[in-house]
Parts: structure tokens; C-alpha cells; sequence
């Protein structure tokens, strides 16, 4: 761990309290689900004296799930600009306020008897975790060391992960998930909110923010002195300064331009089928169906085995922490997308197998803890922060809003479609995800490049470099065609050759 002072350690540790917020809003919805439907239905006797319609319930249930995705997925989209505007640090500090009030309305709604209130907490929380999704990673990808920067970046999944982890233990009945602290526990998402607001000021802006967008050079320097501990950071000035050059002989990027350049189009692409291959891996899937499983295992306290799988999750999420630097980015969500796959198809054997062979159900639940292990070795923590390492200073904002979007977007639609398809496929559906893990890791094999150890200046120079074929070369050594380009996903079309 070179290079990691203790302002680096505390502005990091700073930033991933919005991950840790963000995990805890995506697990602590489900274990009171039954207790807070009774006061919904509680609250509907008090307005109408006369119970709730289960049709009714139902969709306002859903709404309250579901909301939380939207409001992601619109905030999400402002993340490039609400960064540029605003500035990382200051960025996180304000978004705070969208926190408070959230975790406000969702703690007082069994109080005011208003199930308005929970709906409206959970849209304004989700907004909060869609800005919070795109500027925790961004900025410490800006302020962490190249050699550090892996490791520091998985940091955002696993406190994502951690904060589903406390969600599921202090949602347990014998805790807060009772009748009457379930408002406590929707409340306590404010915590780290009033704790990330009282250490943000001690952390210094993101330098690269400093000079390239902002031309604060004085500033820049300052901050890379309390970051890296030492009194010459000519080097790391030298390497923004070059950033700086590159990016000013560019256009401001917009996102529409993203997807019309052909400097952009290749790493945007990746960006969103790394997004992509997250969300589609199924991993919410296998949580929805392990509930069921360890049941069937005969699991006494099936609740406590899905923390088991909580623990898993997180703990392979610091396995993936200490492989990130050694084995790379590619290599490593090649190794998770693979052997998410295998077990999928493990997965589909043994629940298909569980009634006539009763032993299966602990191949089910094998395959379950080895899913999650896998998808925290790769593409849990990985995708998060390989889109800001794939833009230079200039399109990065505008790349880590679409990627957030894209991610935010898939998590809405498996959240609304995944019922349905498991209702009519049963045990089928994970050869679904079989087989999209399996286009994943085709085409990251192909195209995705590896980054360890390369700046991003190098990184985004690559994908300006071409073989005759018109390929990256970014590390791979494959014969191609040369004629022309043979897929969008070429870096440089006809455009770029005129």
C-alpha cells in the first residue's frame, strides 16, 4: 500500500460512505416488507375505514420498491453535470441534503400515518444513490494514485455491499424489523449522511478537477501535497499538464457526442456493457431465489443463510480488492463473468433436479454462495470504476453519467421484468443469465482493454492509436481483417480517416 497517506485514506473513506448509504437503501426494503404492508394497510382503515384492496397494496408496495430505481435512474444523468458545476467534493456535500430528507420522510411515515411519505423517501433516496453511484467513484479514481488506483476503487462495491450486509442484520426482527422500530431502521439511513457532512470539509477537491477544469493550479498543488504526503508533485503536474493539453485541443464533450465521435464510441460502449454485464449477471436473481432454496435445504432460519450469502458477498469483495493490482481488471471480470456462468448453469441443473433428488438442494445452495463470490471477484466492484479510468478529464463526466444510467436502467427493468420471466421459465431463467454472462465474457475477451498501471492520459491515448485494421491496441495480440473496420465497436469508423 505505498502511496496511501492519511488524508488519501481519509478522503477515500469519506467518499464511500455515500456507497455504504447507497447499499444500505438497496437491502433494507426487503426484510420488513410484511410489517410495513400492515401499516399500510393500517393507515388506509384510518382514512377509510375500511381495509386496504390487495390490488391496491400490492401496487403501492411495488411503488415503493420500484421508486427508489427511478429516482436513480434520473439523477444519474445529471452526474456530469452537477461534478462540473459544482466540483467533486462540494458535489457529495450537497447531495447529502438529498439524504437527509429522504431517510426524514421514510422515518416519520408510520408516525403521520402517511404512506405518501415512504413512497416520496424512497424516489428522493434513490436520487440521492444515483448522484452518489457516479461522483464516489469518480473522485476517487481522480485522487487515488495510479498504483492504487484498483484497489481504492473496489472500495465503492464493498461498502455497497457492507451496507446491504447491515441492512439485512439490523432488518432482522429481533432488532429493528419490528412493528414498531421499523421507522428507526428506515431512518438510520441519515447517519451516514450527518457523518460524510462532517468530514468532507477535512478532505481536499479531486486535484485533476482543480487544474484541468478549473485552471487552479496553486490549488491543485496544495491538494496533491496533502494527498501523496510529499512536497514535490512536479511528476504528477507534469502528467495533468499533458491531460490538460490533450483535452484542450478537444471540444467540450457533450453526451450526445459521446456516441457521435468516433474517438468516444468505443470506450462508451464498453463503459455501458460493463454497466450491462453487472445488472444482467442475475446476482439480484439468485438473492430473490435463495430465500426458496435454503428452505428446501431445510435451512431452520433460511433469513440467516441469505446474511450468509451477505457475508460472502462481502468478503469476496476484499479478495477482489487485493487481486485487483496483481491480476488486472480484464483478467480478473473475465475469471468473475466465467464462473458466474458455470455455477448458473449448476444452479439450473439442481433446482431442476430438487424434487427427485433431495440432495441437490445443497449443490442449489454450493452454486448460490459460488455466484455471488464470483460476481464480487469481477463484475461487482470492477465496472463501477473502469469508466473512469477508460475517459480522459474532458468526456468523463458526461461517460460515468451514461454508464450510471445504463446501470441504473438495467437495475429497473430486472427489478419490474424478472417475476414475470421466472414465473414462466421456473428454474429455466438462470440459463438465461447462463447465456448473457456468456455474451459478456465474449465480448470482453475481444474488446475490453486492460488498465493497471496505465495513466489515464495512456489509457485514453490508446483508443486513439489503431492497427491497420482499424482494432485497439490495447495489450491484445489477435489477427484481424484489415480491410475495414468490422464492427461499430471500432474505435475509428470512415469519419475519422477522412
Amino acid at each position: 500500500m505505498e502511496g496511501l497517506t492519511g488524508t488519501l485514506a481519509l478522503s477515500v473513506f469519506t467518499a464511500v460512505l455515500g456507497s455504504l448509504e447507497f447499499g444500505y437503501n438497496i437491502g433494507v426494503i426487503n426484510a420488513p416488507q410484511k410489517i410495513i404492508e400492515r401499516d399500510y394497510n393500517a393507515t388506509w382503515v384510518h382514512r377509510y375505514g375500511e381495509p386496504i384492496p390487495s390490488g391496491t397494496l400490492t401496487t403501492l408496495w411495488s411503488l415503493s420498491v420500484a421508486i427508489f430505481s427511478i429516482g436513480g435512474m434520473l439523477s444519474s444523468f445529471c452526474v456530469g453535470f452537477v461534478s462540473e458545476w459544482l466540483g467533486r467534493r462540494k458535489a457529495m456535500l450537497i447531495n447529502n441534503m438529498l439524504a437527509f430528507i429522504g431517510g426524514s420522510l421514510m422515518g416519520m411515515a408510520k408516525l403521520c400515518r402517511s404512506f405518501e411519505m415512504m413512497i416520496l423517501g424512497r424516489f428522493i433516496i434513490g436520487a440521492y444513490c444515483g448522484l452518489a453511484s457516479g461522483l464516489t467513484p469518480m473522485y476517487v479514481g481522480e485522487i487515488a494514485p495510479t498504483s492504487l488506483r484498483g484497489a481504492l476503487g473496489t472500495l465503492h462495491q464493498l461498502a455497497i455491499v457492507s451496507g446491504i450486509l447491515i441492512a439485512q442484520i439490523l432488518g432482522l426482527e429481533s432488532l429493528l424489523g419490528s412493528p414498531e422500530l421499523w421507522p428507526v431502521l428506515m431512518g438510520l439511513t441519515v447517519v451516514p449522511t450527518v457523518l460524510q457532512m462532517g468530514l468532507l470539509p477535512f478532505c481536499p477537491e479531486s486535484p485533476r478537477f482543480l487544474y484541468i477544469v478549473r485552471c487552479q493550479e496553486h490549488h491543485a498543488k496544495s491538494g496533491l501535497r496533502r494527498l501523496t504526503g510529499r512536497q514535490e508533485v512536479g511528476d504528477m503536474l507534469a502528467e495533468m499538464k499533458e491531460e490538460k493539453r490533450r483535452m484542450d485541443m478537444e471540444r467540450k464533450v457533450s453526451i450526445p457526442e459521446l456516441f457521435r465521435s468516433s474517438l468516444y464510441r468505443q470506450p462508451i460502449i464498453i463503459s455501458i456493457l460493463l454497466q450491462l454485464s453487472q445488472q444482467l449477471s442475475g446476482v439480484n436473481a439468485v438473492f430473490y431465489y435463495s430465500t426458496d432454496i435454503f428452505t428446501k435445504a431445510g435451512v431452520q432460519s433460511p433469513v440467516y443463510a441469505t446474511i450468509g450469502a451477505g457475508v460472502v458477498n462481502c468478503a469476496f469483495t476484499v479478495v477482489s480488492l487485493f487481486l485487483i493490482e496483481r491480476m488486472g481488471r480484464r483478467t480478473l471480470h473475465m475469471l468473475g463473468l466465467g464462473g458466474m456462468c458455470i455455477c448458473a448453469l449448476i444452479m439450473t441443473t439442481a433446482l431442476a433436479l430438487l424434487d427427485s433428488v433431495p440432495w441437490m438442494s445443497y449443490v442449489s445452495m454450493l452454486a448460490i454462495f459460488g455466484f455471488v463470490a464470483f460476481f464480487e471477484v469481477g463484475p461487482g466492484p470492477i465496472p463501477w470504476f473502469f469508466v473512469a479510468e477508460l475517459f480522459s478529464q474532458g468526456p468523463r463526466p458526461a461517460a460515468m453519467a451514461v454508464a450510471g444510467f445504463s446501470n441504473w436502467t438495467a437495475n429497473f427493468i430486472i427489478g419490474m421484468c424478472f417475476q414475470y420471466v421466472a414465473d414462466l421459465c421456473g428454474p429455466y431463467v438462470f440459463l438465461i443469465f447462463a447465456a448473457l454472462l456468456l455474451f459478456f465474457l465474449i465480448f470482453t475477451f475481444f474488446r475490453v482493454p486492460e488498465t493497471r498501471g496505465k495513466t489515464f492520459d495512456q489509457i485514453a491515448a490508446n483508443f486513439h492509436q489503431h492497427s491497420p485494421g482499424g482494432m485497439m491496441d490495447m495489450d491484445m495480440d489477435m489477427d484481424m481483417d484489415t480491410d475495414k473496420p468490422s464492427t461499430e465497436l471500432d474505435y475509428l469508423g470512415e469519419e475519422s480517416n477522412n
